[in-house]
């Protein structure tokens, strides 16, 4: 460790010599203090202070940890770009954070890769080099608190705390009553990521542009042909989401000031428009097929055409809700006045195939390992579609699934019986029979037994939809940010067992008034160190409060210590 001192010559804190030595609680306390506080001047308008927290943010040893980190922890860390370079160890991270300055600073060409699509065609992916994705992760940490202040209410993709099942209950809300809007714009558009101006980005993205511009125009490199870059910004690239919803940014709330001021706010709010976008995808609701082709369609046009982009004539319809639509894989459709939002049919149908082609390419693996490949994938999809009326899909899935996996095992003893091949891999478990299960050693070196995932078992429970004006980099909105991460980790099967430790460790009482917690009035999870303050979700920056307490707790600012255990 070493000392760094100010100008003036006082100390100002102990900085690390190597990656081992660094200090991660604090690196994340002061990047997301100065993300605080670009937020705040954000949502002042003080564009000038904005600017000026950006680069000193991107310019501090923090912001260039916490961006290393980043990008050497999360998938992609194990793919290269045209460099060849992967930081893959302690010292090479280390030096890795030297390099991440302004000064000098050219990025590579894009490496290009194609992925499959659920359609059969192909998804053009750029990766940059691990440097260029390290300084659009610095960057990001000073753009991204700009985004979240300047962003739709009822935009949920690729933004902190926001998900897919969050715009499906933002759907639901503006649709399920029989007075609600009964048309819909499905709307698509054509190659978002592809066509994304330049000019619109460098002009009305609040970042550093020079270092903006050389992202844009550092070209792409496929079977060694190099080709320029004129629009458009990468899939793959770590910023790319973000630029993408600033540039759809206005969508929902310019379109309600554009209906205010042609037909006023009382006539606007009868025509019952409703945004909901999820990254690129989205949908507009409104009273009448002719409010969304004559007024709408044209103005969302209009706004697109500025930004480099247009709407999909193919994909882009306008339907009634009698007729349904589909929207991030579930179908939205009303039955006799009634709305039932169901796993779509399309999404279905992709999913079946794609175990359907895990278990034909495994046709000689052991019975266990074919069980833990499959596991992952039902369990996934199984609880991607739970807020939704899925019981009847998961019954039909868990049908053909079992179907296939017949076919398997007959098929690797052709000269069987179909009793003995029943005894071999199905089993009854509980009151569930031709269960596809095997004999397994447990961690503890008990004997049990692994079961396939029953899709059908899983349960149906209604999403909590986060709040449209929550803002995770925002103090104020710390207690409702814990009581959402509350609700999301007593889903979790791990919740129960982080619970039963904090609750002991406690002496099951209050962390603030020593109280008994009572299982009738609940507790609160509450974080010592507040998330936006950088604290993490380990036991030891977490207590239980009773809800009045920790109600109490964040009015009042007050500090609450962990318990200290009684000894026995």
């Amino acid at each position: 460790m070493r000392v760094s001192v100010r100008k003036d010559g006082s100390a100002l804190s102990h900085a690390p010599d190597n990656w081992h030595a660094v200090d991660w609680r604090r690196v994340e306390r002061n990047v997301r203090g100065m993300q605080i506080r670009i937020a705040k001047a954000t949502r002042e308008g003080d564009w000038r202070r904005v600017k000026t927290l950006q680069r000193m943010l991107t310019r501090t040893l923090s912001a260039k940890l916490y961006a290393v980190r980043r990008v050497t922890q999360n998938q992609g860390a194990r793919t290269a770009g045209v460099d060849r370079e992967l930081w893959d160890s302690p010292e090479s991270r280390w030096d890795a954070v030297g390099r991440l300055k302004r000064l000098g600073y050219k990025p590579l060409p894009l490496r290009r890769v194609f992925i499959p699509k659920a359609n059969g065609k192909e998804r053009p992916l750029g990766i940059p080099t691990m440097r260029d994705r390290a300084m659009q992760a610095l960057y990001l940490l000073a753009l991204e608190p700009v985004a979240e202040s300047t962003s739709d209410p009822n935009s949920y993709g690729f933004r902190r705390n926001r998900s897919t099942a969050d715009a499906m209950s933002q759907l639901f809300q503006c649709l399920r009553r029989p007075d609600s809007a009964s048309w819909v714009l499905e709307a698509d558009i054509k190659g978002c990521f592809d066509h994304i101006s330049h000019d619109w980005l460098g002009t009305h993205v609040p970042m550093d542009t020079g270092i903006l511009r050389k992202w844009l125009k550092s070209g792409l490199l496929y079977q060694g042909r190099y080709q320029a870059t004129e629009a458009g910004t990468p899939q793959g690239g770590i910023i790319s989401p973000t630029l993408a919803n600033m540039v759809l940014n206005g969508l929902e709330q310019d379109l309600m000031e554009h209906l205010g001021a042609k037909f006023g706010i009382g006539r606007a709010k009868k025509l019952k428009v409703h945004v909901v976008r999820y990254a690129d995808d989205f949908v507009i609701t409104g009273t009448s097929q002719e409010v969304l082709a004559g007024e709408i369609r044209p103005w969302v046009e209009a706004f697109l055409a500025q930004r480099g982009l247009r709407l999909s004539e193919e994909k882009t319809r306008i339907v009634h809700i009698d007729d349904g639509f589909d929207f991030l894989g579930w179908s939205f459709r009303k039955y006799s006045g009634k709305l039932l939002i169901k796993p779509s049919k399309k999404n279905v149908k992709t999913f079946y195939r794609k175990v359907a082609e895990t278990i034909s390419k495994n046709k000689t693996v052991k019975q266990a390992d074919l069980i833990r490949m499959l596991n992952p994938m039902l369990r996934g999809w199984a609880q991607y579609h739970h807020p939704a009326v899925a019981k009847q899909a998961y019954s039909r899935m868990d049908h053909l699934v079992f179907q296939r996996l017949w076919r398997w095992a007959k098929r690797r003893h052709a000269n069987k019986k179909s009793d003995w091949i029943r005894k071999k891999y199905f089993h009854q478990v509980g009151d569930r029979e031709w269960v596809l299960s095997t004999p397994t050693v447990r961690k503890d070196g008990s004997l049990g037994l692994l079961e396939l995932y029953h899709v059908s078992g899983t349960a149906i429970r209604r999403h909590k939809k986060v709040r449209g004006d929550f803002h995770p980099f925002d103090p104020d909105w710390e207690q409702y940010g814990e009581q959402l991460r509350q609700h999301w980790m007593e889903q979790s099967r791990s919740y129960l067992r982080q619970w039963f430790k904090l609750y002991t460790s406690q002496g099951g009482n209050c962390a603030h008034c020593d109280q008994a917690l009572e299982f009738d009035s609940g507790w609160h999870d509450h974080h010592l160190i507040y998330k936006v303050h950088g604290g993490t979700d380990a036991l030891s920056n977490r207590v239980l409060l009773h809800p009045n307490c920790h109600r109490q707790v964040h009015a009042g600012g007050l500090n609450v210590a962990k318990p200290v255990p009684s000894k026995p």
